[in-house]
């Protein structure tokens, strides 16, 4: 009979099969301070367990409706893992989910992570938990619980994935969209860049420049990856200030489909919206995209957000009540133009 615990044995290890458990373990202890940071009214139980605890009481809700979201970063992860600046793509997940949250009128409470990689650099690793943390804290949502999962053989190299989970709430009978009509103004919150949509056409349109990621930015100063890794824009604490005043009838976050096909989401089926798109200046990034690649307008309004990371559908007798909240917030606010009769978004003015 073996006994396992001879400390003599040759056998092999997980650790020679790639996975660092040891390395698994320093990184929870290192992230700790981080996820603490986002500790918020409602958390119960947050690292460690098998599973984490969140109390919808505590958080101070009284018939509350769930609403969850998930969702990645894309391949602006490439930009991040060639150029080593990975402390923003974990804003960015943040971001992609609690954005969407806040659409549905929803407050998001908690969030939770998973990071794959091939073989586990805690630095790196800490890096991008940090940034997922810092997330968290300017969205008012606890990181309560993730999963990191060293994988040799699946990503190669220092390639790792990002993937995103949240979870918010909302009192009973408070939804989005509602009561949207036409004559509601559409108010435009600018968008920090390119955000975390399209990053599959940035690299094509990047190539067909020859310029790389440490060259000089075209359109701004600094280097041209660390502007496309500009994180997306968090309009939570905004948003749901706006919604409490009163007079919003929808949110619809500009990701991939663009102004085109987003807006479209939050509108009655017999009713579309008419934008002026003389209304807002284009951002120097998207005309660089556009110009190096002779893109149609039509094209990049429906792949990118065009300088335009949220827009709220609001009352008209309310609209400038609400575009000063959002302007004292820090927003920078556009108006589009307004909602109308019959399906379909229809552009007057030119963006290019």
């Amino acid at each position: 009979m073996s006994d396992i615990s001879n400390a003599n044995s040759k056998g092999i290890t997980y650790s020679d099969a790639g996975v660092d458990i040891d390395a698994g373990n320093a990184l929870v202890e290192r992230i700790k301070p981080a996820a603490k940071r986002t500790n918020r009214a409602g958390v119960m139980a947050g690292l460690g367990g098998f599973g984490a605890l969140f109390d919808l009481k505590g958080a101070g809700y009284v018939d509350p409706v769930l609403v969850a979201a998930t969702d990645g970063v894309g391949t602006k992860l490439r930009i991040a893992i060639d150029t080593g600046e990975v402390g923003g793509v974990g804003i960015d997940l943040v971001a992609m989910c609690v954005n969407d949250l806040v659409c549905q009128g929803a407050e998001p409470l908690f969030f939770l992570d998973y990071f794959a990689t091939g073989k586990l650099d805690i630095e790196s690793a800490a890096r991008i938990i940090e940034g997922i943390a810092e997330g968290c804290v300017r969205s008012n949502c606890a990181l309560i619980g993730g999963e990191t999962a060293e994988m040799p053989g699946m990503y190669e190299g220092g390639d790792f994935d990002l993937a995103g989970f949240s979870v918010g709430a909302m009192e009973r009978g408070a939804t989005l969209p509602s009561g949207v009509k036409a004559g509601d103004v559409l108010l435009g919150l600018g968008s920090d860049g390119v955000h975390s949509n399209g990053y599959s056409l940035v690299r094509k349109l990047v190539e067909v420049s020859g310029l790389g990621w440490g060259d000089d930015c075209p359109w701004q100063t600094g280097t041209l990856g660390a502007a496309l890794l500009t994180p997306t824009r968090l309009y939570v604490t905004q948003t749901l200030a706006a919604i409490r005043a009163g007079g919003v009838h929808a949110l619809a976050h500009i990701t991939g489909g663009g102004l085109t096909e987003n807006l479209p989401r939050v509108l009655p089926d017999d009713l579309g919206a008419d934008i002026d798109l003389d209304a807002w200046d284009l951002p120097g990034v998207f005309k660089w995209l556009a110009k190096t690649g002779d893109m149609a307008e039509a094209e990049i309004l429906k792949t990118f957000n065009c300088g335009i990371g949220m827009i709220a559908v609001v009352d008209a007798q309310q609209a400038d009540a609400l575009e000063t909240l959002l302007t004292d917030s820090g927003e920078k606010v556009a108006r589009l133009g307004v909602v109308s009769d019959g399906a379909g978004v229809r552009y007057r003015g030119a963006l290019l």
